[in-house]
């Protein structure tokens, strides 16, 4: 099938995976047709399937952009703190790194949570292994946390997955004309979590 007149893959493909996070994001992956995509983005229903397979291969590209994203980021976020910083400095800069990158990014954050039940097995299993090594970093911080006399929690694992889990919500509840700015929520949030894991 020939690409539609005046399109191009590098300018279309974004448009169309903008186009099906904002949808999915606003009435849920399994309520929104290609049809629905495709006429967001100005194309014909037919004319999707020259930039994207099936739905499915579309709700994993956001969901493993998203991951790869955060990681990429966080990688570079790791770097400038310094492999010599103490626990409770790693926790601090992991959580306002948290706070920030997912503030930028509500829809994704919805979609990379809400929408993983959609997730054929294979794409479920490759979303979950990109989620367990950014999980994985803050077990790691909390367990040298625990061996260095910093961090007082019983079950690390647990203590990751609750962390993580209250640092995401914020986005459901944040607005950029509330009476919080962004740098007051990182702060009460470090608080919050500071005072969550130690003795």
């Amino acid at each position: 099938m020939a690409r539609t007149t005046g399109s191009h893959s590098d300018i279309t493909g974004p448009r169309i995976q903008d186009a099906a996070l904002k949808l999915f994001a606003a009435h849920g992956y399994a309520a929104v047709s290609m049809r629905q995509i495709a006429g967001e983005v100005g194309l014909q229903a037919g004319a999707l399937y020259n930039y994207i397979p099936d739905k499915q291969s579309l709700l994993f590209g956001l969901m493993q952009r998203h991951m790869e994203e955060l990681l990429a980021a966080r990688e570079a976020e790791r770097e400038a703190v310094g492999e010599g910083a103490g626990a409770l400095a790693q926790l601090e800069a992991f959580t306002r790194f948290h706070i920030v990158f997912h503030l930028d990014r509500p829809d994704a954050v919805f979609i990379a949570y809400m929408e993983l039940r959609n997730l054929s097995p294979g794409n479920f299993a490759e979303i979950e292994r990109l989620r367990r090594v950014y999980e994985d970093e803050l077990e790691g911080i909390l367990r040298a946390g625990i061996a260095s006399g910093e961090v007082a929690v019983t079950d690390p694992k647990l203590a990751t997955l609750a962390v993580i889990a209250m640092l995401t919500g914020v986005t459901t509840w944040y607005r950029p004309a509330g009476r919080l700015s962004r740098e007051r929520v990182a702060e009460i949030y470090w608080d919050m979590v500071r005072r969550s894991v130690i003795a």
